[in-house]
């Protein structure tokens, strides 16, 4: 475990149209983001893609799905009332702008946040601040917390949230990527943790399946991919992806509302989201699936989307966004 601090990174971080160092980036604790949590953020992957590649895209570190996480961010901000100024392709351009600046960097997060200190709810200083950290999350945070992070496995052990619903449509919408709406999977996930789970999944307010914290939800039932429709959870940008690879593979998909009895029956399951990737269910509720973990269909989805993030199917050369422009 490394003894650096987490402000001693060399890293720039674009605020607000300006390249700054890393610990530069600071907020108010007073202020309106961190007091209310209207923080707005979208998260993205950066991949290196080798010289002579098979989509033909130039050599050099590739945004996976640009256009798709940026379109996302503006909605985020839409839902939660955050004027932001700077349009969609100058965002985009400063995502490419801060990753060139980053070497390495394996992943960006963009915020969009009130950073005066405020005092009611309605912020009086409406200036959104935007900031684009590009970094590579093992080496420049894991590595730099006190305590080290429980390392992720390679398949998941589930547990079915009994007690904490989803994000609700009437409270704060489950597509909007704002910092509230993640405390209270926080600490439904760290009692499933304690519990010996490695993830959780929520129920909507019906009490319908809907998705985990920071991941979505599809399992397979009599040779069909199922995962719940998209008006109960967030708009995942992997999930479309592997939407669209299961249709290229000619693979049946469901997209219904189901009881959390559905997933106990299910034949395999896995999660998706930028971190994960796709990422297989062993076991839920302690139950294991029957087709094991990853059972095919898993397997071949999460191979190809693999090969798709690393620039190695032509189909999907379009997902791929150079950072070099």
């Amino acid at each position: 475990m490394s003894s650096k601090g987490s402000d001693d990174s060399d890293r720039l971080i674009w605020l607000d149209g300006e390249l700054r160092p890393w610990a530069d980036a600071t907020v108010h604790v007073l202020s309106h983001a961190v007091q209310r949590g209207s923080l707005v953020f979208d998260y993205m992957s950066v991949h290196e893609l080798a010289a002579g590649n098979a989509v033909g895209l130039p050599a050099g570190p590739a945004v996976f799905r640009l256009a798709q996480h940026v379109e996302r961010f503006f909605h985020s901000c839409a839902l939660m009332g955050l004027p932001v100024e700077p349009h969609g392709d100058a965002i985009a351009a400063a995502i490419c702008e801060t990753i060139r600046a980053n070497p390495g960097a394996k992943a960006v997060k963009i915020s969009a946040y009130f950073a005066s200190v405020e005092i009611d709810v309605v912020p009086a200083d409406m200036h959104v601040t935007v900031a684009i950290a590009a970094y590579d999350p093992a080496a420049d945070i894991q590595a730099r917390l006190p305590v080290a992070p429980p390392p992720k496995p390679q398949t998941v052990k589930l547990w079915i949230e009994k007690e904490r619903a989803n994000r609700r449509e009437d409270i704060v919408s489950p597509q909007a990527k704002v910092s509230a709406n993640y405390a209270s999977p926080m600490t439904a996930k760290a009692q499933a943790r304690a519990d010996g789970f490695d993830e959780i999944v929520l129920v909507d307010e019906d009490g319908h399946l809907a998705e985990a914290p920071t991941s979505n939800l599809f399992f397979v039932h009599e040779g069909a991919l199922v995962t719940p429709p998209d008006t109960k959870v967030l708009h995942g940008v992997t999930r479309s992806s592997v939407l669209e690879i299961a249709k290229a593979e000619g693979i049946e998909v469901h997209e219904r509302a189901l009881p959390p009895e559905a997933l106990l029956g299910a034949s395999e399951a896995f999660l998706t989201g930028t971190t994960a990737g796709v990422w297989p269910i062993e076991s839920v509720d302690r139950q294991p699936l029957s087709a094991g973990c990853p059972g095919p269909i898993s397997q071949a989805l999460r191979d190809r989307f693999k090969r798709a993030s690393n620039g190695e199917e032509p189909e999907f050369a379009h997902w791929l966004t150079p950072a070099a422009g």
